[in-house]
């Protein structure tokens, strides 16, 4: 299949499900169903088996000002679940749960992170233990974007703590409405509690929500968290668009009303060029991860993303003026969607909300150590909890 043919096929799709009023779940039901979905994953699941640098392109052409922004409700869903079930699934938990990720019907959450195990993920001490067609889960994870409104989560749990921590992991799919399943917010800077903490008592996982092999979950991990910081960070915008946009109209806002100091313009300018250096390499690295070999550029393009965004923000804020001090209110939300890229309209509640950028999807300092050793051969940090049984750990 050609390029030209992914595209003739996407005309003749809209010219049946025209954009401006074919319901946003119809539509999502509809592409899936053509293969338009993710067109390089295989026939039958939601693609064409096609080259994955169209991805991108079919999505562009699947863009309209009026539709919702349905990605910012489901971007675990769509960023990291999708791309991993795909990889390391059976046929029948594809087409199990492809379908109703792609199409909203079901949000996703992912469970990784712990109280005693962030930066450290193979430390992780939510443990699964076998109880016959099953697998009984106890422990808490936190951290967990949008856990409120998802129906299924990405979950790491230990099923054998005598073997060393990278490799007595196991990857499930968790029913978020199971018995014993319990989200609590998490409260952020800017009153929203978007993030939460979920606890796990004695809950049943069957044997069909195991993904890969048992005692394999840190291979299924790494897939999800390749793709994780493709998601997070390597978002391809337009040249121009996204915070470095809002900081430029925010300079000529200041300019107009002759709160723009000298220097000013040269230091909107230097975070110009690096903004367009980063998209330049978000665009590479969203290539390289749909062929489904995501690269260093996911590290790169997260790592950038979170410090970028700060950099950007607490400039424009210069720009507003003693304005900046006022927000419009604490009050705490649970929203059901994420604002992890900003682009909120409100420069004030954007810096607030950038600031979690350097914690979630792997904090600065753990993407820093993964490109030096893992990209520049440098001397890995010393480990000496690596090859021995996770229970003969010692741990506070």
């Amino acid at each position: 299949m050609t390029a030209l043919d992914v595209r003739a096929h996407v005309a003749d799709f809209l010219a049946a499900h025209p954009l401006d009023t074919t319901p946003d779940r119809e539509l999502r039901e509809a592409r899936f169903d053509a293969g338009l979905a993710f067109v390089h994953f295989a026939p039958g699941f939601g693609g064409l088996d096609a080259d994955p640098a169209w991805h991108a392109d079919v999505e562009e052409l699947f863009a309209h000002p009026g539709r919702p922004n349905w990605a910012a409700r489901n971007v675990i869903g769509l960023g990291m679940a999708a791309p991993t079930i795909h990889a390391h699934g059976t046929d029948e938990q594809k087409r199990r749960y492809l379908r109703p990720l792609f199409s909203g019907e079901e949000i996703w959450c992912q469970l990784f992170s712990e109280p005693g195990a962030g930066s450290d993920l193979a430390a992780l001490s939510t443990r699964a233990v076998r109880d016959g067609t099953g697998w009984r889960v106890n422990g808490q994870k936190v951290w967990t974007t949008l856990a409120h409104v998802a129906r299924w989560g990405l979950l790491l749990a230990r099923t054998d703590p005598d073997q060393p921590k990278h490799k007595g992991l196991t990857y499930l799919l968790i029913d978020m409405a199971s018995p014993g399943v319990e989200v609590r917010p998490l409260r952020q800077l800017t009153g929203e509690a978007e993030f939460n903490e979920v606890y796990f008592d004695d809950v049943f996982v069957p044997d069909g929500q195991v993904l890969g092999e048992v005692g394999g979950g840190w291979t299924v991990a790494m897939t999800t968290l390749m793709n994780e910081r493709l998601s997070l960070g390597g978002r391809v915008v337009e040249r121009g668009e996204g915070p470095i946009g809002q900081a430029v109209e925010a300079y000529r806002a200041a300019t107009l009303a002759g709160r723009a100091e000298p220097g000013d313009l040269d230091r909107l300018m230097q975070l110009w060029t690096r903004a367009e250096a980063a998209r330049l390499t978000n665009v590479r690295a969203a290539e390289a991860g749909a062929r489904g070999r995501p690269g260093p550029e996911g590290s790169i393009a997260k790592l950038q993303m979170a410090e970028l965004n700060k950099a950007i923000y607490d400039l424009a804020l210069d720009f507003v003026g003693e304005d900046a001090l006022l927000f419009a209110s604490y009050a705490e939300t649970r929203p059901d969607f994420t604002t992890v890229h900003g682009g909120s309209g409100d420069l004030r509640y954007d810096y607030l909300r950038s600031l979690a950028n350097s914690i979630e999807g792997g904090t600065s300092e753990i993407l820093r150590n993964v490109l030096g050793e893992r990209v520049l051969g440098l001397p890995g940090e010393p480990r000496v909890d690596k090859d021995i049984p996770w229970s003969a750990v010692p741990r506070s």
